[in-house]
């Protein structure tokens, strides 16, 4: 079953009991706000285009019901993660996100570049995505992957994940692969042994996903949805959304 499945199922039960009362797709993060029994939860996502420009030229828009998303029961926005539109999947699993009770027992506080150095110094690094640590993986590193839909310099492409994947000891997988599906694609490739973690603010802090050989979940948990609200609907980069808490899930 998909992994997009599985949170659904795992969130069921709280959604038919959520009001949505609040949602922003700002220019980098997109940000759900949810009431269950008088408390008000929010989640984020990454807030993902695609790359089309079919709107300009009369073709289905991105998000068809945009102005009328709260018009939606809390299910249906989650729902969205199924979403071909990479915008509306975005609301779906930032909804997710909002649903998803945490065992903050379970978590650390601990920032998941500190993971991917103590795990992989001196071993075969794979990294899904860019971050800012990449520079630091590659000085501790025997060997540094990083693929890349769009490669740049020292990137390489993703399409070679099949290859690549197999031969690494540590995997850092975002969790926008879970926003654009590809994360049931791109977990059956890595080598059963390898120390693999998801991570970024999309990530659901779920144990769902050890149950794909996940080592470590490194997400966001919203704690004040105001102040997050307030900086990503101005525009904010991760680090400067307000009101969260960086968390990491182990088993």
């Amino acid at each position: 079953m998909p992994i997009v499945e599985k949170l659904l199922q795992q969130v069921e039960e709280k959604a038919s009991r959520a009001t949505p009362i609040a949602l922003c797709i700002g220019a980098h993060w997109t940000m759900v706000t949810l009431e269950v029994a008088g408390e008000r939860l929010a989640g984020i996502s990454s807030t993902l285009h695609g790359g089309s420009d079919d709107h300009h030229h009369g073709k289905r828009p991105p998000v068809p019901q945009a102005g009328r998303l709260l018009e939606k029961s809390t299910p249906d926005l989650a729902a969205l993660a199924h979403s071909d539109s990479l915008l509306e999947a975005s609301v779906g699993l930032a909804t997710i996100n909002a649903l998803l009770d945490v065992d903050v027992s379970a978590c650390r506080e601990v920032n998941a570049e500190e993971i991917i150095v103590e795990q992989g110094t001196g071993k075969n690094v794979a990294i899904i995505g860019h971050f800012p640590f990449t520079p630091r993986i590659r000085s501790i590193a025997k060997e540094t992957w990083i693929l890349e839909l769009n490669p740049g310099e020292d990137d390489i492409p993703a399409q070679r994940a099949p290859e690549i994947l197999p031969q690494a000891d540590v995997i850092a997988l975002t969790g926008t692969s879970i926003l654009n599906h590809t994360f049931d694609t791109l977990i059956k490739l890595c080598n059963p042994a390898a120390y693999v973690l998801v991570l970024g603010g999309t990530t659901p802090l779920s144990p769902l996903l050890f149950d794909h050989g996940v080592k470590a979940v490194a997400g966001t948990r919203i704690i004040e949805p105001d102040a997050a609200s307030q900086t990503i609907s101005q525009g904010a980069t991760f680090k400067q959304i307000q009101g969260k808490q960086l968390l990491t899930l182990f088993p």
